[in-house]
């Protein structure tokens, strides 16, 4: 019943955002009444995705792509993997969203409306990888609590906003500031008004990038609803979870961000190795921040047969967090040998990166093709699963998909 009541107070507030269309007379709707629409909610029509998307949970919704459904250089609505921490916003009215800028560090407090961002700053648009810190988790042993996510929870749209740079300066930055925080509109899942479900952020130096944008526009449109729709902070390269979703306050921090998921082993691996199931202490463990090289085989699915004597034509993307992939290798002989792919550079910084390669196969029978990304720092993909960590984050290891000459 929970999970009822959630989705219908969800879908009345938010159709419209959605689906294009309103709910005709739903301010007498009876009281206790579900519309039909809603009684068997459809997340795959509630949030435009495709029916192929993966659901790992519902309360909060969280959503995964498969491989091959991140084929398109842009990664539009329909694949794009959806992690929330809390209950999405219901009743949202544009006219009357602000972002407000506080803080310690910050000269003057200042709020303001979406369309003093739209038309006070300069727009820019970029293509930026969001990939959840979680991505992988699944491959972990021993298992590691959390959404068991595979392989899909990563994606490369483009994002239209505000340098979020312009605006902390134009508010005004102390020298005392070290970090920022961002505060939303999404509620705790108790519904407990006073609590946060999620409130990251990062230090000045990944705030002031230029990438590191207040965003109103996905891919050309309004950010879908379980996207963030007005407003969300985008800062490619890092745990997506630093990108918060409808954002309505910013604080410029003097001192390390310790808002709801900033504190204790949240988004946190161990400073050092351990050893796998090892208890570590908080005090142990370091704030993840740009993510780690990794790849993904796109095209084609995995399960692939082909004829004795037939090339296959593979493609996929590779990003790096920071940095950029220097060279795309991939293996059809579990690692033994490599081959080096065509790799593309990338659109702007902090986008993904298009590789492609033809293999050939010796004989008939089962094949894997291995994809390994490296580095322009010189790190590469791990074969196999990277250091054991107690919440199951920053999984590299190489994809793989399954392969049959006949």
């Amino acid at each position: 019943m929970e999970r009822r009541d959630f989705v219908k107070k969800t879908a009345l507030g938010v159709t419209a955002a959605i689906t294009g269309f309103d709910i005709v007379f739903a301010d007498v709707l009876p009281d206790g009444y579900e519309p039909l629409l809603y009684q068997d909610p459809d997340p795959f029509k509630l949030f435009g995705k495709d029916k192929e998307m993966v659901i790992l949970n519902d309360k909060p919704w969280n959503i995964e792509a498969k491989a091959h459904l991140l084929d398109d250089r842009i990664t539009p609505n329909k694949y794009m993997f959806v992690r929330n921490n809390g209950l999405i916003p219901e009743n949202i009215d544009v006219n009357s969203w602000t972002l407000t800028i506080d803080g310690e560090s910050v000269k003057q407090k200042k709020t303001y409306t979406l369309s003093e961002l739209k038309s006070k700053f300069k727009q820019y648009t970029y293509q930026l990888t969001l990939e959840c810190g979680g991505n992988g988790r699944s491959e972990f042993d021993p298992p590691a609590k959390g959404n068991q996510w595979t392989v899909g929870a990563v994606s490369c749209a483009e994002w239209t906003g505000v340098r979020l740079r312009d605006v902390l300066e134009d508010a005004g930055i102390k020298d005392t500031a070290v970090y920022i925080g961002y505060h939303a509109a999404d509620k705790h899942l108790s519904g407990d008004p006073d609590k946060e479900p999620i409130s990251r952020g990062a230090p000045m130096r990944k705030a002031l990038q230029d990438e590191t944008l207040l965003a109103f526009k996905m891919n050309g449109e309004d950010i879908p609803l379980a996207h963030g729709y007005p407003l969300r902070l985008v800062a490619g390269g890092w745990p997506a979870s630093v990108s918060g979703k409808w954002v309505n306050s910013i604080s410029i921090r003097n001192k390390i961000h310790d808002g709801t998921k900033m504190t204790g082993t949240a988004y946190r691996v161990p400073c050092n190795p351990v050893a796998p199931g090892e208890k570590v202490k908080d005090e142990d463990m370091c704030i993840i921040e740009s993510m780690p090289v990794k790849s993904l085989i796109t095209y084609p699915k995995s399960g692939a047969m082909i004829k004795q004597g037939q090339e296959l034509k593979i493609r996929g993307h590779a990003w790096a967090g920071e940095l950029e992939v220097a060279k795309m290798e991939y293996s059809i002989d579990f690692g033994s040998t490599w081959i080096e792919c065509s790799v593309e550079k990338p659109a702007n910084r902090l986008a993904w990166q298009h590789f492609s390669a033809t293999v050939n196969f010796p004989k008939k029978g089962y094949y894997e093709v291995w994809a390994r990304a490296t580095d322009t720092g010189g790190a590469s993909q791990p074969m196999i699963l990277p250091g054991w960590n107690p919440k199951g984050y920053l999984n590299n290891a190489c994809h793989r998909i399954a392969v049959k000459v006949k």
